[in-house]
């Protein structure tokens, strides 16, 4: 088990899901490790808006499909009124167009429920770090299946993207398609830290917070397309 530092914060956490005994076995994993603080639980997604304004917690474990309001929506709502906390999605399912949904709306990850301990403790630390956890093979399949294009055909890329370097270009196209840092290293021949830089640029140019977002962008835009993603094998690494 990772301990904090002496006089580290821990990691504030508000579960939300709609079975109390979802929630109560995710507060028994998280509640003996150190760096975190079980501060609420939550069994919908307007209570965990109302609670997370009260409680301002770090990391919001937001289940997808909840009555009242859904964690789609409850995800914007954060984002929109307490922007310092991080969703970190979760779902029974790992094709899940609802999925596509939170992170789009500002999720900042997603696990299938049936993760491990060690995955639910390592994605929340990574989340709470201001990284994107979804592993990019799962992120490709997931946004393939459930973004298109306008018209199902490829787009020229709009005019505002034209602050974008063709180097830009094509890191943000093999990243769509699934490749991980290393992997787009690799492929480019340059460094892991070279990717980062580009990918913190890509980001500022086109205005989202995380890789999934850009991934999102680049299915919209038409610069990538399903069929292309499947012919480009992807990496295997986790986070942005």
């Amino acid at each position: 088990m990772t301990g904090t530092r002496p006089n580290t914060p821990r990691i504030r956490v508000l579960i939300v899901d709609d079975q109390p005994l979802v929630r109560r076995g995710l507060s028994l994993i998280l509640s003996p490790d150190p760096s975190f603080e079980v501060v609420g639980e939550a069994g919908n997604g307007a209570q965990a808006v109302t609670l997370a304004r009260r409680l301002r917690p770090d990391v919001v474990v937001m289940d997808i499909r909840m009555p009242v309001l859904d964690g789609v929506g409850a995800t914007g709502e954060l984002a929109a009124t307490v922007p310092g906390c991080r969703v970190l999605a979760l779902s029974t399912f790992d094709m899940d167009e609802y999925v596509v949904g939170a992170l789009r709306a500002g999720a900042c990850g997603f696990l299938p429920k049936d993760s491990s301990p060690e995955d639910l403790s390592a994605a929340i630390r990574t989340v709470h770090a201001g990284e994107a956890v979804v592993a990019p093979r799962l992120l490709t399949r997931l946004i393939s299946t459930y973004v298109r294009a306008p018209h199902g055909a490829s787009q020229p890329l709009p005019t505002d993207l034209g602050e974008l370097t063709p180097r830009e270009v094509e890191v943000w196209r093999l990243m769509a398609t699934g490749r991980d840092n290393a992997a787009i290293a690799h492929d480019l021949d340059i460094s892991v830290s070279t990717v980062k830089n580009y990918i913190t640029s890509i980001f500022g140019k086109l205005d989202v917070r995380d890789r999934a977002q850009a991934v999102i962008a680049a299915y919209e835009s038409g610069l990538v397309t399903a069929r292309a993603a499947a012919g480009n094998p992807p990496g295997d690494g986790n986070t942005a």
